[in-house]
């Protein structure tokens, strides 16, 4: 059973439910009854749904946030192991060292030229990074240490190009939308019953009324925009950086 179907017999039944109960509440109600004398229900129900979508609303916030900072701090892990590559090269012979280097700074600026555009774009890496890698790995990999200086820079080595490799796999994972579909459907629909129940609060249409009913309104919609920005950690406008490249590597042009 689809989601959006499980979602809607939810919907429908617990507004079912409600109605249900109300009318035949209703129903038993005498003649001598004096609605005046209960609290207000509409103001208490207002309340209630603003809080609760302010609830949602800052979940959602925090959640795409979260996402933001992990793509980000990714980067930062592939850039860091990076560069350890090339530190630790120092102990190798200059011709495999030069090599490894080269290779690394050929990554890194594929990297931050053509894939960073790609993975903005498509949300997707490219090929071309994915074979540049896997060159880096074998030149570390292939050499035969000749010394115990060398054996004992061997293995760091690898472990610094596995966890550049996972986090090149992590950068991806983080390049699409973190949002789910279903997610966007509660907020917008939140947001239009939220602003909606303006309007059962007998509003005039003197000027302080109307400019706090116009500030909520654009206040509901500046917090959707924020989510929907932060929600393509490499593709909008507040988006993670390739910085920790450039930091790491300054004869890496822009």
């Amino acid at each position: 059973m689809s989601e959006w179907l499980v979602l809607s017999i939810a919907m429908a039944s617990a507004c079912a439910v409600v109605l249900i109960i109300v009318v035949l509440n209703n129903r038993r109600v005498g003649d001598d009854d004096d609605p005046s004398e209960t609290p207000d229900v509409i103001e208490y129900m207002t309340m209630m749904i603003g809080v609760v979508y302010a609830i949602v609303l800052g979940l959602a916030i925090a959640g795409v946030w979260e996402g933001r900072s992990a793509a980000q701090e990714s980067v930062r892990i592939e850039a860091q192991a990076l560069h350890e590559v090339q530190a630790r090269a120092s102990v190798y012979p200059a011709e495999v060292r030069d090599r490894i280097r080269a290779d690394v700074d050929a990554y890194v600026s594929h990297v931050v030229t053509d894939e960073w555009k790609v993975m903005s774009e498509r949300n997707t890496l490219t090929e071309r990074g994915t074979e540049l890698l896997d060159k880096v790995r074998a030149d570390v990999t292939d050499y035969e240490p000749k010394t115990d200086h060398e054996g004992q820079a061997y293995q760091p080595l690898v472990d610094q190009v596995a966890a550049a490799d996972d986090a090149r796999s992590s950068r991806e994972q983080n390049a699409g939308a973190t949002m789910p579909g279903v997610v966007w459907f509660g907020l917008i629909i939140g947001a239009l019953v939220t602003v909606g129940l303006i309007f059962t609060l007998q509003i005039r249409r003197s000027f302080r009324e109307l400019l706090l009913a116009g500030l909520f309104s654009a206040l509901i919609a500046f917090l959707l925009f924020l989510i929907w920005d932060f929600d393509a950690p490499f593709g909008r406008g507040i988006s993670a950086t390739a910085d920790p490249f450039f930091d790491m590597f300054p004869g890496i042009t822009r």
